[in-house]
């Protein structure tokens, strides 16, 4: 059995210990936190701190925090040669003070923390300084039911800037539709199977093969009547231009 404390209470902290306490492969030792408050609804389910200086011994440390808080962090934890990794998109292994053996352990997933999530559908990157300490975050991703892909820090850049743009700006693009949907009584909803076709379709095709729509076929009288409908909101006119124009230069077409 992998024993483990998580550092921190954020969604993925909060997610990680869900996940932890439906497999036996894996014993959550303790639940630490700089606040009590986030973490006391778990105090019967798992020795809970705010104090660095009473952590258990375990296999992993898993720092869920923060990215400005995993240096300073790991460099405050009382204790040397064991194993720490963070779960972070966007910081280096190496930030992780050495006097620790250090890792990675990503969930590439987007978290929210009331939202159910079941990890076979979240992958694990991982990072390990040594190969026995990779085999053990292996282990322990395999443990939630996760796929894992070994991943080095700039990789993992890369893939959590590509994240931002499939997952966040996606995202904050449903919330321009919706805005936009409202603006005259239209109801939103009706897009949602919209959504998961676009989904599903780039399970099947690459990005470029699945681009439909009016900037790839170069249709400029649509281009030019949703650009009016635009014109009493210059932020989401400029989202629309910008975004037909990459459209258009990716397939090949004439600019606006």
């Amino acid at each position: 059995m992998i024993s483990v404390i998580i550092i921190g209470a954020g969604n993925v902290a909060t997610h990680l210990f869900k996940a932890f306490q439906k497999t036996e492969q894996i014993s959550v030792k303790q639940w630490y936190n700089r606040h009590l408050n986030p973490i006391n609804p778990y105090k019967n389910d798992v020795d809970i701190t705010d104090d660095l200086l009473q952590l258990k011994e375990a296999d992993i440390y898993i720092l869920a925090v923060s990215d400005d808080a995993i240096k300073e962090l790991s460099s405050k934890l009382p204790f040397e040669n064991r194993l720490v990794v963070h779960t972070s998109g966007s910081v280096s292994v190496y930030d992780i003070n050495q006097k620790n053996r250090r890792g990675v352990f990503y969930p590439l997933q987007t978290f929210s923390k009331d939202a159910y999530m079941d990890f076979a559908n979240v992958p694990i990157c991982i990072e390990a300084i040594k190969s026995a300490d990779y085999h053990v975050l292996k282990s322990m991703a395999i443990s939630l039911g996760s796929s894992t892909k070994r991943v080095n820090s700039d990789q993992r850049r890369v893939l959590h800037l590509a994240a931002v743009f499939v997952n966040n700006f996606t995202n904050q693009l449903y919330r321009v539709a919706h805005e936009i949907t409202e603006s005259e009584g239209a109801d939103f909803d009706i897009l949602k199977p919209l959504i998961l076709e676009t989904a599903n379709k780039v399970q099947e095709f690459s990005p470029y093969m699945a681009q439909t729509g009016p900037a790839k076929r170069n249709d400029k009288k649509t281009i030019r009547k949703h650009l009016k409908i635009l014109n009493n909101n210059p932020h989401h006119k400029a989202i629309y231009e910008l975004l037909t124009e990459s459209i258009q230069r990716t397939h090949g077409r004439k600019k606006l």
